[in-house]
């Protein structure tokens, strides 16, 4: 069984994160689920959910501040973590190695350990401290994926453009997903 790790911060675009647990929801993962205290916030704010219905859809939920969780581990094995969304404040704690909370930990053993990380940056427009950031990030192996739409697809929603993200993201564990249109 793989082993998944999805964080969720606070930036804008709760709808992502649930699109990516929805879509991880599946008997051959293992989803594990951390969300900073402002994400919660976020949620309640962009949506008419709560934060109990995003951690209904993993396996198991780690709160932020248990830095002894499980994921805060390397022996811990799993096959990656995604953080979607991901806020510049959470990006630059990743790049930096500021583990003063879990999803920060995750991300970082992953990165010690040559996982995939996967980040969802929400952010624009960039000022040059974001693009050094996302650049120090990508040199220290994390893929960096703005959710930006494929016009070629064709989308004809919201729904579309995230899913597109969301197949994007998947793509990067090797996770097999039929979420949007593929260029043919």
């Amino acid at each position: 069984m793989r082993k998944i790790i999805v964080g969720v911060t606070g930036a804008s675009g709760s709808a992502y994160a649930l699109a990516a647990l929805r879509a991880l929801r599946r008997p051959d993962i293992e989803l594990h689920l951390v969300m900073t205290h402002q994400a919660h916030r976020t949620i309640e704010l962009e949506t008419d959910l709560r934060a109990t219905d995003f951690e209904s859809l993993a396996n198991v939920v780690h709160r932020d501040d248990d830095l002894g969780a499980a994921i805060s581990s390397g022996s811990f094995l799993t096959d990656g973590m995604l953080v979607i969304p991901c806020s510049m404040k959470s990006a630059a704690a990743i790049a930096r190695s500021l583990n003063d909370n879990l999803l920060v930990r995750a991300a970082d053993v992953c990165l010690k350990e040559r996982r995939r990380l996967v980040l969802i940056v929400r952010e624009t427009p960039l000022h040059l401290g974001h693009l050094r950031t996302l650049t120090q990030l990508a040199e220290i192996g994390a893929v960096v994926l703005p959710p930006i739409p494929a016009m070629y697809a064709k989308p004809q929603s919201v729904d579309d453009i995230i899913a597109h993200t969301v197949g994007k993201a998947l793509d990067q564990f090797g996770i097999e997903n039929d979420l949007f249109k593929r260029w043919k």
